[in-house]
C-alpha cells in the first residue's frame, strides 16, 4: 500500500490521492507511465512525480524515520508489507491505568518469529537497547497507552519508528472493542489457561508473583505472549482488508 501513497507528499491531500486512484491508477509505476491523462494540474502532477522519485529513493534506503515524520499518523499501516521484516508486536502489562500512579510490571516484544518478555526487577531496562533494532511497531491502542507509559519509565527510548495501532483501522472496517473482542470475532483462540484473563486480572497475578508465587508471573507471561503474537495474526488477516477499505 505504501507504493500506492501520495499523502505523504509535500502539498498533496487525500482528494489528489482518491483522484488519481479514481482514474486506475494505484502504484507510483503507473502514475509514471500514465499520468499524461490525468485532469491533475501540471504543477502538482510535477510535484507528485518529485515526490515519487524522493519515496524510491527513501525506500531503497529503508528511511523508515521519513515515512514515519511524513505520513499521518493514522495512515502508518500503510507502510507494514516494506518494513514487516524489521517489525515489533509490542504489548506492556502494567500495575495499573495511569502512568502517573502506576508503572510497568512486563512489556512485550514479538519479531514475527521470537516472542520475548522483560519482567520489572529482572530484565525490563534491556527494552533501552532493543527497541531501537527495529523500524516498525504493531500495537493495540499503543499510541495512547503503552508507548507513552514506556516513554514516561524509559525517556531515552526515541520511538522514531513507524507505529501502527491497529485500533484504528480495525474501527474503520467495522471491528471494534478491546482486543480481546476482536480476536473473538476474527476466531482467533487463546489457550485454555489464558481464557478470559483481563488486564484487571494481569494486575493481580503481577501482584501475587511479587507475594512470592512464581506460577502467577508464569500466566501472566503467557497471556502477555498471546498478546503480542495475536497482533501479528490480526493484521495478516485484516491488512487487505484495510487496503480494500482504504480504496473504496
Amino acid at each position: 500500500m505504501l507504493t500506492s501513497t501520495y499523502i505523504h507528499m509535500p502539498r498533496i491531500g487525500a482528494t489528489v490521492e482518491k483522484k488519481i486512484w479514481s482514474n486506475g491508477i494505484k502504484t507510483w509505476d503507473e502514475f509514471m507511465d500514465n499520468h499524461n491523462c490525468l485532469l491533475i494540474p501540471p504543477s502538482k502532477k510535477d510535484m507528485i512525480m518529485t515526490g515519487i522519485q524522493d519515496s524510491v529513493e527513501r525506500l531503497e534506503c529503508r528511511d523508515f524515520e521519513f515515512f514515519a515524520k511524513s505520513l499521518p499518523s493514522s495512515e502508518h499501516w500503510r507502510a507494514f508489507r516494506e518494513f514487516s521484516d524489521k517489525v515489533a508486536y509490542v504489548d506492556i502489562e502494567t500495575t495499573g491505568l495511569s502512568p502517573g500512579s502506576s508503572y510497568i510490571t512486563v512489556v512485550g516484544i514479538y519479531d514475527g518469529k521470537e516472542a520475548r518478555t522483560f519482567v520489572k526487577g529482572i530484565d525490563l531496562d534491556d527494552i533501552v537497547d532493543i527497541f531501537p533494532k527495529y523500524e516498525y511497531l504493531v500495537t493495540f491502542n499503543g499510541a495512547r497507552f503503552d508507548l507513552p507509559f514506556i516513554k514516561r519509565e524509559f525517556p531515552e527510548i526515541e520511538f522514531n519508528q513507524l507505529h501502527a495501532d491497529l485500533m484504528y483501522p480495525l474501527r474503520r472496517i467495522k471491528l471494534s472493542g478491546g482486543l480481546k473482542n476482536i480476536e473473538c470475532e476474527l476466531g482467533i483462540s487463546r489457550a485454555e489457561e489464558t481464557v478470559g484473563i483481563s488486564g484487571f486480572d494481569a494486575v493481580r497475578l503481577w501482584h501475587q508473583y511479587e507475594r512470592g508465587d512464581e506460577e502467577a508471573l508464569d500466566l501472566l507471561l503467557k497471556y502477555n505472549c498471546e498478546d503480542i503474537v495475536n497482533l501479528k495474526t490480526i493484521i495478516d488477516m485484516t491488512l487487505p482488508r484495510f487496503i480494500e477499505n482504504k480504496f473504496s
